[in-house]
């Protein structure tokens, strides 16, 4: 599709429902996937995704350092839906490659080394595969991410991206877990909105945004992948 294309369907699809928007984008891109987190966004995105298209092709980004609660949703996720063609995404380098080449514990001393080796790198590898992709990306997440489109132009991976939760509020996302009974990581019950990796999460404070408790400490709020 043209940029002038994907802008159309954006102001088009801005009101519709979450499942209308991955229909048009089924429809649309044929050679299209879902990076699922198996964050609260994504679990619904996957649970909307497996009533409109069978055995989805869907992907994870394993960084080796995910939480144990993580690896497990992933696992229930593969039962409940039946993800035969879930691909796991893995860094060219493993932990201790890594550690020799740049230092050991390297989400400490330079987070955005570490997360282009082990999230950024792999992702581009991936999408080179696809001409689309959908995200769980919500506009109220944080002011990184104010300005999602339903549907947009990814100018860093060259191709369509699919946000089809962009106008959703934490609540929208909450009620329908409950209605549909999705499987979600239990951090999510304590304080965790938002779960990355092991070494770089923790549960946020009241009054911060959603993102806040990814890589405490640090000038950062995204790994990369979304900027």
């Amino acid at each position: 599709m043209s940029p002038i294309e994907i802008e159309s369907l954006a102001a088009t699809y801005e009101n519709a429902s979450p499942q209308e928007i991955l229909r048009e984008a089924l429809h649309r891109v044929e050679n299209i996937t879902l990076a699922c987190s198996f964050g609260i966004e994504d679990m619904v995105l996957l649970d909307m995704l497996s009533q409109l298209s069978p055995n989805p092709n869907v992907f994870y980004l394993d960084t080796d350092v995910l939480f144990p609660e993580t690896y497990a949703l992933c696992n229930e996720a593969i039962e409940r839906y039946g993800l035969t063609r879930l691909r796991q995404i893995r860094p060219a380098l493993t932990l201790e490659e890594q550690a020799e080449q740049y230092g050991e514990s390297l989400w400490q001393s330079n987070p955005n080394q570490c997360c282009d080796l082990r999230k950024v790198q792999p992702l581009t590898r991936v999408l080179q595969e696809y001409d689309g992709w959908v995200t769980g990306i919500r506009r109220q997440q944080s002011p990184t991410r104010a300005n999602a489109q339903v549907f947009e132009v990814d100018h860093k991976f060259g191709l369509v991206k699919v946000n089809p939760l962009a106008t959703w509020s934490e609540k929208d996302v909450w009620r329908y877990v409950h209605e549909h009974q999705v499987p979600y990581n239990p951090l999510h019950d304590r304080g965790y909105p938002s779960i990355g990796c092991l070494h770089c999460t923790r549960p946020v404070k009241p009054g911060e945004d959603s993102r806040a408790g990814r890589w405490a400490g640090f000038d950062k709020t995204e790994c990369g992948l979304h900027q």
